[in-house]
C-alpha cells in the first residue's frame, strides 16, 4: 500500500498539521496517506516499510524496515521503526527512529537552529516528516533547500533524490 510518493521534489510537502493528519495528494502523483491512517494500520496490524527512492541519476534504491509502527495523533504520530535492509547501505530512516512529526506549524523535533532564523525543521527543509535534527531521510523535503531532497549514504556522502515512495507490506 503506498503511503508516499514524491515524483518531483516540489514544495507539495510543506502542509500543515491538519494537512498530513488527513493525507493529500495531487494530479501529478504526489502524495502522503495521512498520518491518522497510517496510525491506525500500524498500530492494527504487522507491517514492513520500503523506501523505493530513485537517484536523480536514475540508479534506482530500496530500503526496507521489518518493525515499522506509528502512534496516533494524542503522542503526535511518534514513530518506531527498526530492522533496515537494502541495497542503499545506510539506515537513514533509523535516525529518525522515536520521532515525533514535525510540520511548520507544529514543532514536535529536537533541533536548535542555531545560526538560522528558525528552530523547526520543516520549516527548514520545507516539508512535514518525523525529523530529528534536522534529517537524514529527507523524502518530503524540497530539493535545493535545507537539506535538500537526499538519502543519507554515509556520515561524508548523500544520495541526491529525484523520487521517492514508501510503501506499507504484509
Amino acid at each position: 500500500m503506498l503511503i508516499q510518493q514524491n515524483l518531483d521534489g516540489s514544495n507539495f510537502f510543506n502542509r500543515s498539521w491538519a494537512e498530513f493528519k488527513v493525507g493529500f495528494n495531487n494530479t501529478f502523483g504526489n502524495y502522503w496517506i495521512g498520518n491518522d491512517l497510517l496510525s491506525q494500520l500500524t498500530l492494527s496490524g504487522r507491517y514492513k516499510l520500503r523506501f523505493d527512492l530513485q537517484a536523480r541519476h536514475n540508479r534506482w534504491y530500496w530500503a526496507e524496515y521489518s518493525r515499522f509502527f506509528v502512534f496516533d495523533e494524542s503522542h503526535n504520530y511518534q514513530l518506531q521503526v527498526s530492522g533496515f535492509s537494502g541495497n542503499i547501505n545506510s539506515d537513514a530512516f533509523g535516525y529518525h527512529d522515536e520521532m515525533m512529526f514535525t510540520t511548520y506549524d507544529r514543532d514536535n523535533d529536537q533541533w536548535d537552529g542555531r545560526g538560522y532564523n528558525t528552530s523547526n525543521c520543516a520549516v527548514y527543509n520545507g516539508g512535514g516528516f518525523w525529523h530529528k535534527s534536522c534529517s537524514r531521510c529527507n523524502v518530503n523535503t524540497v530539493p535545493g533547500r535545507g537539506e535538500d531532497f537526499i538519502w543519507w549514504a554515509s556520515r561524508f556522502s548523500v544520495v541526491l533524490l529525484q523520487t521517492s515512495r514508501m510503501w506499507l507490506m504484509c
